[in-house]
């Protein structure tokens, strides 16, 4: 079900693969020599590019002229001497000579990214001289940042919409067959050499035909993504990449969008060393209301039902998985990874692997829950208890209380047998085995899946420094592997802030400790009040209403210090200085993991192992600031760490569900909302046709998946 809501809400909104980088994997295939990047001198329609790009290319090394090995199949021979080790005559002439005469022309008619910005045009004239000088700065790093496009050899098409007062201004952004050219060697992105047959596979699916079982859970997808063996581009070895021949189907839509995504990170609008650039800036300053990449087409059916020809990628992820009807069926991770992109597809993977996982542990669960149910009747301490009546007086819960019997406690006692018995030694022990099977069985997934998708080595290989880190770097410093001058911060000063970083997440866990106390002091002073409350049926109940109420607390302050403690993390890994997306995310992981398990488990710790082991005995109570240390009821503590998870765990997925759904949902209907009543307000019929890029500014950004993978 999860998936599924997930899916929907991913295809009706914007989470496209460039807004989060995304992963373009492959075999890492190298020359036997340096080889030099081709010169793209393209008509003086494309001069502004070519200017930057020599020089980018200052320290151009020598052309290798030896030709990659052959994998091609027998009959491709005509295509050329691909197999060959003989040098060629011109190394790359032709090739580079197709992609400049590509320069400006054909791909330029496909909108490949989208910027948005709104003007209030009433709101100028209202405006003090502070605002106004910072609209207009605003308006001057677009310009610059438009400007810089330009010169990078993007082709920039504006359209303005007039609604009312107020003018929304699209920039459409299309790249030319050089650009692509360019940036795809430039990026080291892998591209398809030879197709392959499909090695896609299901353990649970050959087991059911096996057995001869039908199988509900598969469903045929039309359209099944090709596999391909890939190589690193190279401008030289055009012809040899399949499709090669077609400029407007070579790069796939992902591609582009991923090509698109690092020009616009690393274009400045204003001092590079100030960190003026890029599109994160620009987009966290306000002077851009939205970027992103446009959907392939409408999502739902055509009126031909979904047996109709021809339909878009979005129409058959929508058809065949973003639907609540389709929460028990097998995943289409390949068209999920065409159409979003590696971290998409791979999110996914995991959140069907995990869930299916899920299945024996809830199995085993319900049958250890099952057998305390029964015990609940059997068990012959929980029965003398219950039969006491008014036989044993306890002493009292604090000094103005008075004396309670203990067969008041029957209903804590037979409820804390459900959870406390025998049987959740062994679904300990079993939970403790899945927990790891669970993970070396993911691990053999997501190698398979890596090897099958080509993204197991690109960590290593390929990825590049982030442009926030390219624009901070104190200084440069040569590549190991590409021998290229690269951004670099010397790891001594890294170590110190991260050093400095590691204070702040400590005085952080000490603040989430003081919180617990905290929780401990409300609950032993709330049990005390009301238990001198004279209302009987509320004394009796004093200490379950006391934790009841503490774990609604502890939820709340676990919800607060998390928001304060992830903007902090983020602000720390950002200082630290780390070079590529992946190291910065693993840096940012670890901070927020460390946090978030002391923040939500603390207290669940604290009352399995600490609760009622330091009361003392009458005469002698043990104290915490003055009050009497808090004791396990008379059922055991088991029942109130069952509690207390309960409280957190479904009231953490419950608010999480809302937010992830309701918010969305608001957050798609004010701007639609919104969007419309300016439209109204200039006269224009509500029925009106919108062009595409005008339809999915409507629709809700995507906000990464950290905070799906920190979920689960």
């Amino acid at each position: 079900m999860r998936v599924a809501a997930t899916a929907w809400a991913g295809l009706q909104g914007l989470p496209l693969p460039t807004l989060c980088p995304v992963v373009v994997p492959g075999l890492y295939c190298q020359d036997q020599a340096h080889v030099e990047r081709w010169a793209m001198t393209s008509e003086a329609s494309s001069g502004s590019h070519c200017a930057r790009s020599r020089m980018l290319r200052r320290r151009a090394q020598e052309e290798d002229s030896t030709v990659l090995i052959n994998v091609s199949p027998p009959e491709a021979e005509n295509r050329g001497s691909y197999g060959s080790t003989a040098h060629t005559s011109e190394p790359g002439g032709q090739q580079a000579a197709a992609c400049r005469a590509g320069a400006g022309s054909p791909a330029e008619s496909r909108t490949d990214f989208v910027l948005v910005w709104e003007e209030d045009l009433k709101l100028d004239w209202q405006q003090n001289s502070a605002s106004r000088d910072r609209t207009d700065t605003h308006r001057t790093w677009r310009e610059t940042f438009l400007d810089n496009l330009r010169a990078a050899g993007l082709h920039v098409d504006q359209h303005d919409v007039q609604d009312g007062n107020t003018t929304v201004h699209y920039a459409l952004l299309s790249a030319s067959w050089a650009v692509l050219c360019y940036y795809a060697e430039d990026l080291r992105l892998k591209l398809p050499l030879q197709e392959l047959p499909n090695q896609a596979s299901n353990w649970s699916a050959e087991l059911l035909a096996w057995l001869g079982i039908p199988n509900v859970l598969l469903e045929v997808v039309p359209d099944v993504p090709p596999e391909y063996y890939s190589c690193q581009f190279r401008v030289n070895k055009l012809p040899h990449f399949l499709g090669s021949d077609n400029q407007d189907t070579f790069f796939t839509s992902t591609k582009r969008h991923q090509i698109l995504f690092e020009i616009l990170a690393k274009t400045p609008y204003g001092h590079e060393k100030k960190n003026l650039l890029g599109i994160h800036q620009l987009l966290a300053e306000g002077v851009l209301s939205a970027a992103f990449p446009l959907h392939d087409g409408p999502f739902k059916t055509p009126p031909e039902g979904p047996q109709a020809p021809h339909l878009n990628q979005r129409q058959v992820l929508y058809q065949h998985w973003a639907r609540w009807g389709k929460w028990y069926k097998y995943q289409p991770l390949d068209h999920v990874r065409r159409y979003f992109g590696e971290k998409v597809a791979l999110y996914f993977a995991w959140l069907g692997f995990y869930t299916g996982w899920l299945l024996p542990a809830a199995v085993v669960g319900t049958l250890v829950f099952l057998v305390g149910c029964f015990l609940v009747f059997s068990d012959i301490p929980t029965q003398e208890l219950c039969g006491s009546k008014d036989s044993f007086e306890m002493c009292p819960l604090c000094l103005d209380c008075p004396f309670w019997l203990l067969s008041s406690a029957c209903a804590l006692a037979q409820a804390g047998r459900l959870f406390d018995h025998g049987g959740t030694v062994f679904f300990s022990l079993f939970m403790a085995l899945w927990a790891v099977l669970l993970l070396e069985y993911w691990k053999r997934k997501s190698a398979t899946l890596a090897y099958r998708w080509d993204c197991s080595d690109y960590e290593d290989i390929e990825e590049r420094p982030r442009p926030q880190f390219a624009a901070s770097a104190p200084m440069t410093a040569p590549n190991p592997i590409t021998g290229e001058d690269e951004p670099y911060f010397p790891e001594r000063s890294r170590a110190r802030r991260m050093l400095a970083g590691s204070v702040v997440i400590v005085v952080m866990l000490a603040v989430v400790v003081m919180c617990l106390v905290s929780i401990i002091l409300y609950r032993a002073i709330m049990a005390i009040v009301v238990s001198r409350s004279g209302n009987t049926l509320l004394a009796a109940w004093a200490s379950r209403i006391a934790s009841l109420t503490g774990s609604v607390v502890n939820l709340i302050f676990i919800l607060i210090l998390s928001k304060i403690y992830v903007s902090l993390a983020h602000v720390l890994t950002r200082w630290e200085m780390h070079r590529t997306q992946t190291k910065f995310e693993d840096a940012f992981t670890l901070k927020v993991f460390i946090f978030q398990f002391v923040n939500f488990y603390s207290s669940p710790i604290y009352i399995a192992f600490f609760k009622g082991r330091f009361v003392g005995y009458p005469g002698n109570y043990h104290t915490l600031f003055g009050v009497r240390n808090e004791e396990c009821a008379a059922g055991g503590c088991l029942i109130e760490l069952a509690q207390e998870l309960l409280v957190i765990m479904v009231g953490k997925q419950v608010i999480n569900n809302m937010q992830e759904v309701l918010i969305p949902k608001l957050k798609g209907w004010w701007q639609k909302f919104r969007l419309c009543s300016k439209k109204k307000n200039a006269g224009a019929s509500p029925g009106a046709s919108q062009e595409r890029w005008e339809e999915d500014y409507e629709l809700v950004p995507c906000e990464g998946l950290f905070d799906e993978y920190l979920e689960m």
